[in-house]
């Protein structure tokens, strides 16, 4: 009887997200990603401040994107040969020295250079940060366990940019970016607590092909989240301007918003895709990201503003993870990383296209037109899933 007890003791431990490792790869996610998000509105106006213009804004801030995209095919490969620890704290470290360098930073030029190199330490820490998540979490709610992992970056998304922008009118550029390399600091610090899984444990492989810069069984949800972040670039650049032009007021309200029902999405949307698949969580949010692309392209109000903000905030926090979720569950255990490193390549594109096209879309129509096209975006994602589910379905019945 004893005996029978500590058996089911010892599977439910299995079976337990909130464990210390799981505690402290979340906060020091939480700590990169709030100095990230502090950075983030204030690097424009650090811009501003060193004599460059609007398009120079648009590169500086632009070319971190795609050189971390870069970076992740890399990183895959790395987080299986030289190991999750590896990656992660080199990638931190990296990230770290790159943002602090910031505050000594006197030309354009420099800047550009540090932002690539950024971006080189932005690629690896995310890319390692969501396959040591996955290693952590049970694979039987990897759904849920991913959803609380995003909720360390969610809930820095949700304080970062108004603690950089309120820390931006009372304190120099140099204290604001060292402050941001110390909350770097510190998720380095806490990583080191971090007990790895060691590669050379894993028992599924599966052959490397020779042209290697992605895993084929993530290619699905990964081309979906590439429609869907598109349409965060057009939040993210042009939101606020939209808004001027409107003549509507509370755009600092929608960001709250928007991150207070991802947060909300995050307690619920895992539960239900372990439970019960992608489908069930898929649909529903890009039908309420949808609603919310048509009414941020109407925008008459601050209400609806802020309407659009809470669906779009609860569409994108269930979908997200879902997906991310999805791109790992079917790869061979040697190939977590490579898969983690396909969705957010793909993740990093859809936002980095999304703001060049919407640049232009906006130049030739109206800020209006963005969201019409976002609005648009989901509507591809959709057909797509519906293909995919209709494919797999079919091969399922064949192999019956």
């Amino acid at each position: 009887m004893g005996a029978q007890l500590d058996v089911q003791q010892a599977e439910q431990s299995k079976e337990r997200i909130w464990t210390r490792d799981f505690i402290f790869i979340c906060l020091a996610n939480f700590f990169i990603f709030f100095g990230f998000q502090m950075s983030l509105p204030t690097l424009p106006l650090f811009v501003k401040e060193l004599g460059g213009s609007d398009q120079l804004v648009g590169v500086i801030v632009g070319i971190f994107t795609f050189s971390a995209l870069l970076m992740r095919p890399y990183a895959g490969h790395a987080l299986e040969s030289r190991g999750r620890q590896f990656v992660y704290m080199t990638g931190l470290a990296i990230f770290v020295v790159s943002i602090g360098s910031f505050a000594f930073i006197a030309s354009i030029a420099f800047l550009l250079i540090m932002r690539v190199v950024q971006g080189i330490g932005w690629g690896l820490s995310t890319t390692a940060t969501g396959t040591i998540a996955t290693d952590i979490v049970p694979a039987s709610r990897r759904g849920e366990g991913l959803g609380y992992f995003g909720l360390s970056g969610n809930i820095a998304l949700a304080f970062g940019p108004g603690l950089g922008l309120a820390l931006a009118g009372k304190i120099s550029f140099t204290w604001l970016f060292l402050i941001c390399a110390i909350f770097g600091l510190v998720a380095f610090l806490l990583s080191a607590k971090v007990h790895y899984k060691k590669v050379e444990q894993s028992v599924e492989k599966t052959v490397t092909p020779r042209f290697d810069v992605f895993e084929k069984s993530a290619l699905q949800p990964a081309i979906l989240v590439l429609f869907i972040t598109f349409t965060f670039g057009g939040i993210a650049t042009f939101l606020p301007l939209h808004a001027i032009e409107q003549h509507v007021t509370g755009i600092e309200t929608y960001f709250l918003v928007y991150a207070a029902f991802l947060l909300i999405s995050r307690t619920f949307a895992g539960k239900i895709y372990d439970k019960k698949g992608h489908l069930y969580v898929f649909l529903p949010g890009t039908v309420m990201i949808f609603i919310a692309m048509i009414l941020l392209s109407w925008l008459p109000n601050t209400f609806i503003l802020l309407l659009a903000a809470g669906l779009y905030g609860l569409g994108f926090g269930s979908v997200q993870p879902a997906l991310q979720a999805w791109s790992v569950e079917k790869a061979a255990g040697n190939r977590k990383g490579m898969a983690n490193a396909t969705f957010f390549s793909f993740f990093d594109l859809g936002i980095g296209l999304g703001a060049l096209i919407f640049g232009q879309i906006a130049f030739l129509f109206n800020y209006g037109a963005i969201y019409l096209t976002g609005a648009g975006s989901i509507v591809v994602a959709m057909i797509i899933y519906v293909i995919i589910v209709i494919r797999t379905n079919k091969q399922q019945a064949s192999q019956q």
